[in-house]
């Protein structure tokens, strides 16, 4: 990570379609990509909902903002991280809607994460 640029991680705890949250993280981590800030997002909890491929939110008469991970790449998101345990817990697999998803355990998870500078979760 560049030590030049203040990096900052996004913890996504939230299902994607139960509140706001997870659309503003994923809102928060575009705009500071935008400025070219070191970005690491980081999926626990019912967060690592937002990351399962083929998921249907018209269903629920909710608006697909996911489709927006595909920018990640475009404003240079590339280190993104979800909790191995979260996953388990859950029954969820590695079927990822976004590529280049690295599953941790929960020691190496919290090591990463303390790595940066600023934390903000949603």
């Amino acid at each position: 990570m560049d030590q030049s640029k203040k990096s900052v991680a996004i913890i996504n705890a939230s299902a994607p379609f139960s509140k706001a949250n997870a659309k503003d993280s994923l809102d928060v981590a575009l705009i500071f990509g935008s400025y070219e800030q070191a970005i690491s997002l980081y999926f626990q909890g019912d967060g690592v909902y937002q990351l399962i491929a083929k998921q249907q939110p018209e269903l629920i008469q909710q608006k697909d903002f996911l489709k927006t991970f595909a920018a990640l790449a475009f404003y240079d998101i590339e280190n993104i991280y979800v909790c191995a345990h979260s996953l388990n817990q859950r029954g969820l697999s590695g079927n990822f809607s976004i590529e280049n998803v690295q599953v941790l355990n929960q020691d190496d998870f919290s090591t990463s994460l303390h790595q940066h500078q600023t934390v903000l979760r949603f």
